[in-house]
């Protein structure tokens, strides 16, 4: 009747369509996902705290001073 490699490759070829038929419904549920809290989300701009960069810019003046500082005393940095 059928040969057992045409079996074979029957199966392995409705498995491979099962196979891509729940990755395929579980990538369009996720896409939905995203989409839902894309639209849910609150499209306000983020003002972020501010203290980070308050430090940094702390952090960035105190080197230039320390370089002021050695310009004035005659050290070469």
């Amino acid at each position: 009747m059928f040969e057992p490699t045409i079996i074979i490759a029957v199966a392995a070829l409705i498995g491979l369509a099962i196979t891509a038929t729940a990755l395929l419904v579980g990538w369009r549920g996720w896409l939905a996902l995203k989409e839902r809290e894309l639209a849910g989300m609150n499209h306000a701009p983020e003002t972020g705290s501010t203290i980070g960069a308050a430090r940094i810019e702390i952090s960035d003046l105190k080197e230039r001073i320390r370089k002021l500082e050695a310009i004035a005393s005659g050290v070469d940095l």
